[in-house]
């Protein structure tokens, strides 16, 4: 078998399996079915309202549809698994049943799809569709169609995110067919987007803030600086005050200037003590030594010298 009809083989043992299933489970709810094969057999999961009609009393009705699906399609060990649908508002399989249902028991389609729209909406649906066709009025047939929220129609996103449902509708005047489309919450769309609020005034305000306290620091540094100066100045001004006062205690003689005072001061060793045998009218002292000048003489000389020779 070339691997197209192999393709189209497999797609119509599917679509005939669904319509079985939809048949035999429709008091259970049935809300659709998914397939895997695996080199133990085929795995078949059944999704209905309720499980435990699917189930049966000790397993007889899933022992049957077993056994069916082994004769009807020639499935390679199939194994049958039934599991509950926790919303069944969300799923549109469920939903199409529940509208043709209403449909056939005398409501008129449109008041039973937007009831079903409600439904479907309430239960956080991002966008559903509601098609109902055929003779709805009159003798000719024709199309009423109810959109809410976000639906898409075409491309890849119909097959991964949109779940479709069938249901016919057998009434007097001829058969309705009622098809819904539901996107879930959660869908992650492809041409979903957000938009970003760029806010100017606070980054402004922002950075008016920095240059503030850049500037405070600035001021503060110069503050602390000028007053480490300050304090330099201060000390210097009280050594220098401390020494003057220190060289200003040193009166300088007569007849010696004050910077010869100074020196004579650090330089000078122990004044001599003064000679009591000695008539002195005048003293002085120069270059650390004391001289003195006698009554008859003119000239200045030390006293020790003229010691000296008086003795």
């Amino acid at each position: 078998m070339a691997i197209e009809k192999k393709f189209v083989q497999e797609g119509y043992v599917k679509a005939s399996m669904d319509e079985y299933f939809a048949k035999q489970l429709s008091r259970a709810g049935y809300g659709g079915m998914e397939i895997n094969r695996t080199p133990m057999g085929t795995q078949i999961t059944i999704y209905a309202e309720k499980p435990g009609m699917v189930i049966g009393k000790a397993g007889k009705v899933i022992r049957k549809l077993t056994r069916d699906i082994d004769r009807m399609y020639n499935i390679d060990n199939p194994q049958i698994d039934a599991q509950e649908v926790r919303k069944p508002e969300l799923n549109a399989q469920m939903m199409a049943s529940r509208l043709a249902s209403s449909i056939e028991r005398g409501w008129y389609f449109r008041k039973a799809g937007h009831n079903t729209m409600r439904a479907i909406m309430n239960s956080g649906a991002l966008g559903c569709e509601i098609v109902i066709s055929g003779k709805l009025t009159g003798a000719r047939s024709r199309v009423e169609k109810l959109v809410n929220g976000y639906i898409k129609h075409a491309g890849k996103p119909v097959d991964d995110i949109v779940d479709e449902g069938f249901a016919t509708a057998v009434r007097k005047l001829g058969t309705l067919g009622c098809k819904v489309r539901i996107i879930p919450p959660g869908a992650v769309l492809p041409d979903s987007f957000h938009l970003k609020e760029i806010v100017e005034e606070p980054v402004a305000e922002v950075a008016a803030e920095e240059e503030g306290s850049d500037i405070k620091k600035l001021v503060e540094t110069e503050a602390e600086g000028e007053v480490a100066d300050e304090e330099e100045v201060v000390v210097e001004e009280t050594v220098t005050e401390e020494v003057t006062e220190s060289v200003s205690t040193e009166e300088p003689s007569e007849g010696i200037s004050e910077e010869a005072a100074v020196e004579t001061s650090e330089e000078a060793p122990e004044e001599p003590a003064p000679m009591e045998d000695l008539a002195d009218e005048q003293r002085r002292l120069l270059d650390g030594v004391w001289q003195h000048k006698h009554e008859g003489y003119d000239y200045w000389h030390p006293i020790a010298r003229v010691h000296k020779e008086e003795k």
